[in-house]
């Protein structure tokens, strides 16, 4: 992983989307699986989001 948390804010955002694009695939389908995946990955986001503003603020306190 980089220092710089504008990577790990990135792939949190990639995270949020992709979860939310399956939890919503899987309320329209009534796939119970998908949408469990889909929260999930929106899970994953919102930690790699708090991991990029932590490196961030680590990095700014220098």
């Amino acid at each position: 992983m980089s220092k710089d948390g504008f990577s790990d804010k990135v792939k949190g955002a990639v995270s949020k989307g992709k979860g939310e694009l399956k939890d919503q695939v899987g309320n329209a389908t009534d796939d119970k699986q998908k949408q469990r995946e889909g929260k999930t990955d929106k899970t994953k986001g919102d930690f790699q989001d708090a991991a990029g503003d932590f490196k961030n603020k680590m990095n700014k306190d220098k």
